[in-house]
């Protein structure tokens, strides 16, 4: 793993192998993700969210996620692994990410232990996907400087399922780094159907109208045994 040799003051270097990964302020060819991740109850209704940016600063992905009842601890390694699967799908070579979870980071740079059995796996398979990347920083942020995240995934909490999103301005007044997509006001709703299960597939009850390749989330309940 290569090391780029500036650090701004407030950055959280993560060392691996006794080596310390180092980012400046603005590096070049650099993504920076921001990660969150919430839970109502704790544990509860918990989601996760992602907003990644280019080097240029625009976005290129972002995603909130509701995953069902876990802690907020959880929610938020689900939301740094997001990060770090997509910039192993897309060949993003250095990553830098940002999160409000003081916890997660710590772990994350050796300077915490992972004593709760639940993180455990979700560390080890973030560290993994840390390691493969050419360089990896993770830093500790306010809650204020991750506005968008977190305002993704609480939607995504609220709807109970993904949330979409649409392209907005960027807010000359916010003292917090922006994004420069959100949210968008009206998502498609979640639809219910009656399927039969056969030779290992779902079959509707009814023509649903869908794109061709589409992904679909199956939460289903067995109304009769055949």
């Amino acid at each position: 793993m290569k090391r780029l040799t500036s650090r701004p003051p407030n950055s959280a270097a993560l060392p691996f192998g006794g080596r310390e990964l180092s980012v400046p302020d603005q590096p070049a060819g650099v993504y920076v993700a921001y990660i969150d991740g919430a839970s109502r109850g704790n544990p509860g209704p918990a989601s996760y969210a992602v907003v990644l940016q280019g080097p240029d600063g625009a976005t290129k992905f972002e995603i909130g996620k509701y995953v069902g009842r876990a802690t907020n601890n959880v929610a938020e390694y689900y939301g740094l692994i997001a990060a770090l699967d997509y910039a192993a799908s897309e060949k993003i070579p250095r990553l830098r990410v940002r999160s409000d979870s003081e916890l997660l980071v710590r772990q994350m740079q050796g300077r915490y232990k992972v004593k709760n059995a639940a993180l455990k796996p979700l560390h080890e398979r973030a560290q993994k996907l840390a390691r493969a990347l050419d360089c990896f920083v993770i830093e500790h942020v306010m809650r204020e400087q991750n506005r968008d995240a977190d305002a993704l995934g609480n939607l995504a909490l609220d709807r109970g399922g993904s949330a979409d999103t649409a392209s907005r301005p960027e807010s000359a007044s916010s003292a917090a780094p922006r994004t420069t997509a959100r949210v968008a006001e009206s998502l498609a709703p979640m639809q219910a159907i009656r399927a039969t299960y056969k030779g290992g597939v779902f079959v509707p009850a009814e023509k649903i109208d869908l794109p061709e390749g589409a992904t679909l989330e199956l939460t289903f309940r067995i109304s009769r045994r055949i």
